[in-house]
């Protein structure tokens, strides 16, 4: 591909506009600086660019420094996915949690709160919530970042979200159109399809992004799913049906259309991320998510350099792209006066205990009758399976650290292999267990590990931190909807009765 000279002129500036690349490190690069003085509009920040809320807040600032009014977008989610706490854990239980809850104004105020959290560190676009129906309960990519599987439940949750969120003046971006939830493959290793009818489509899977819309939104990311009742060729990131005919015309949707990442592998494996781009972009996006996995200068020089030539060849209208471009400056302006009428956005954060009282309202407990809490240290076997990408690896979860707060001297273990029953039966020896699973209903071997603590334990207490699919069981079932920090807390202190 021909390489084209930095510039200003305004095609030049256009393409870099569109970009929302990543980046590594706690500081912003000289080449990302660079790129923003030649026109980038938008950062995305992940687990790797945060290490506390103050480096945050200053590396916003230095970015700030070069262009003030760059979108610094984020991936928070609360619950499972979370980039503002990835090294402990979320305050906050997650989409899950609040949908076993079903009260709207908790949802609101929990996505205000972490609003809030988000615009005193400078961030003022989030890619959350989550809109996506979880009606497939096989579903390794979304589950419990899902408010459940009822439409209408998804659907006044995530307005409420919404709302929540940029009362804080950080914009929301729902997710991920038209609906990822029907899914059994995940779209970071390839490409899902969805086979529903379009009138099941329009029931089901748009009624959240209905909502989502109604509430104001100010973005949208795409999913990279293939959706045949509305296009039989292309995923809907790269469909002009979905994107422009569906989201733009029928349900009358006018804010920035933001792509999922273009390097997960629905996209890059198949199209590559420039030609997937151009697609993109000519389909109706206007801003190109890129940055999970590809960080550096040489990838926005790439995918500058594709957007250009489309246009010069004619494949990208120029117009398009001018008219993406504009978009993504007109989310700069609204975030600049939604900051501004938030006001203080870090007076009432400090203490503000509403991630705690979720995840205490969610918990659900069975057989608990008849229980009585422990004072002696447990053992806590924890049968752990691996985690899906947009989660990571990197974000501890369980209860094993809140119980050896609540009772010194608690051991742990961590299981991942078919025996991961008697291996845990021998490392506990005569200690009262506690059973630490994620998704039991997904994954034959933690049922097989279950069995075989249960048999020979019967008193084992069970902590179920994914989707409880599951029959209960155990001599108290504890499903707390969400495996973050504040849900094992909760979780330990009903395990410590205090």
């Amino acid at each position: 591909m021909t390489t084209f000279a930095s510039g200003t002129d305004t095609l030049t500036r256009d393409a870099l506009t569109v970009l929302q690349p990543g980046f590594p490190g706690t500081t912003a690069p000289d080449w990302l600086l660079r790129r923003l003085g030649e026109g980038l509009a938008s950062v995305g920040l992940f687990g790797r660019n945060i290490a506390s809320p103050e480096q945050l807040a200053a590396l916003t600032a230095q970015l700030r420094v070069e262009r003030d009014d760059v979108l610094v977008a984020i991936d928070e989610e609360g619950g499972d996915v979370t980039r503002l706490e990835v090294r402990t854990g979320s305050s906050f239980p997650g989409n899950n949690a609040l949908g076993a809850v079903d009260d709207v104004s908790l949802t609101q105020e929990v996505a205000a709160e972490l609003g809030r959290r988000l615009a005193a560190c400078g961030v003022n676009l989030n890619w959350a919530p989550s809109a996506d129906v979880n009606s497939n309960p096989s579903n390794p990519v979304i589950g419990v970042r899902s408010f459940g599987a009822d439409p209408d439940l998804v659907a006044r949750h995530t307005a409420a979200y919404v709302t929540g969120l940029q009362s804080a003046g950080v914009a929301a971006c729902t997710k991920h159109f038209p609906g990822h939830g029907d899914t059994s493959v995940d779209s970071h290793h390839a490409l899902p399809r969805i086979d529903v009818d379009a009138s099941a489509l329009h029931e089901r899977e748009l009624s959240p992004f209905r909502a989502a819309i109604a509430a104001g939104t100010r973005a949208m990311m795409t999913a990279h799913i293939l959706v045949p009742a509305l296009d039989p060729e292309r995923p809907a990131t790269l469909s002009r049906r979905v994107l422009t005919d569906l989201l733009r015309r029928e349900l009358g949707y006018d804010g920035l259309i933001v792509t999922d990442g273009m390097e997960m592998q629905a996209i890059a494996g198949t199209y590559g991320i420039e030609r997937g781009s151009v697609l993109a972009l000519a389909a109706g996006a206007d801003a190109i998510c890129v940055g999970g996995g590809l960080a550096d200068d040489a990838t926005v020089r790439r995918l500058r350099d594709a957007l250009i030539t489309a246009v010069r060849t004619g494949e990208l209208p120029e117009a398009r792209l001018a008219d993406a471009a504009e978009r993504v400056r007109g989310l700069a302006r609204w975030t600049a006066s939604a900051a501004r009428t938030a006001g203080d956005v870090s007076r009432g954060s400090a203490g503000n205990d509403v991630g705690l009282r979720a995840a205490r309202r969610a918990l659900r407990l069975t057989g608990g009758e008849t229980f009585t809490p422990l004072t002696e240290p447990p053992y806590v076997a924890a049968f752990t399976p691996v985690a899906n990408f947009a989660v990571g690896d990197e974000t501890p979860w369980g209860v094993a650290s809140e119980l050896s707060r609540l009772l010194p001297g608690t051991e742990t273990g961590t299981f991942t292999d078919e025996d991961a029953g008697h291996t845990a039966l021998r490392a506990a020896g005569g200690r009262r267990i506690v059973a630490v699973v994620r998704d039991e209903h997904r994954h034959p071997w933690t049922a097989a590990a279950l069995d075989t603590l249960l048999a020979a334990r019967p008193d084992t207490i069970v902590v179920e931190m994914g989707l409880p699919q599951a029959t209960p069981r155990g001599a108290l079932h504890i499903a707390t909807h969400g495996a973050a920090r504040v849900c094992g807390r909760v979780a330990a202190e009903v395990i410590a009765g205090v």
